[in-house]
């Protein structure tokens, strides 16, 4: 099981929207690898070849030929179209390596703390230095 917060930047926060009302910003994912076969309706977070931003939409249209080799395309919920605008150029169809995980459950703005401490450096070093005045006080006690 793999746990991913979505997401980490402030700048990705439009493309959030794309998954509500069923994640919100901060939200806790709990992903699957399992063998078991992505299907249409299944959520999954992907990558997209050459970005370091994980994707968190649902599957629309999976391809499955006879020799096992599958693709699928995605969409978010809240999008009028489907995903190949975020795909590499010239990219119609994600791959299984391209999938990180499929979603199996969810901890609402559990990831908040994260995503503030990221937005706000300084939030982090105040709480790191309140944690360090705690751990001098409490050795001193």
């Amino acid at each position: 099981i793999r746990i991913v917060i979505i997401p980490t930047k402030q700048w990705y926060q439009r493309r959030v929207r794309a998954m509500q009302p069923a994640y919100y910003r901060g939200d806790l994912l709990f992903l699957t690898n399992q063998p078991e076969p992505v299907r249409v309706g299944d959520v999954v977070v992907f990558r997209v070849r050459g970005r370091n931003i994980p994707i968190v939409h649902r599957v629309l249209k999976v391809h499955e030929k006879d020799d096992g080799y599958v693709k699928f395309l995605t969409k978010g919920d809240n999008n009028n179209i489907d995903d190949r605008g975020l795909y590499v150029d010239g990219q119609l169809w994600l791959e299984e390596q391209d999938i990180i995980g499929r979603v199996k459950g969810y901890l609402p703005y559990v990831g908040m703390m994260t995503i503030l401490m990221n937005d706000k450096p300084n939030l982090k070093y105040a709480l790191l230095g309140l944690l360090a005045l705690f751990v001098l006080i409490k050795r001193e006690q």
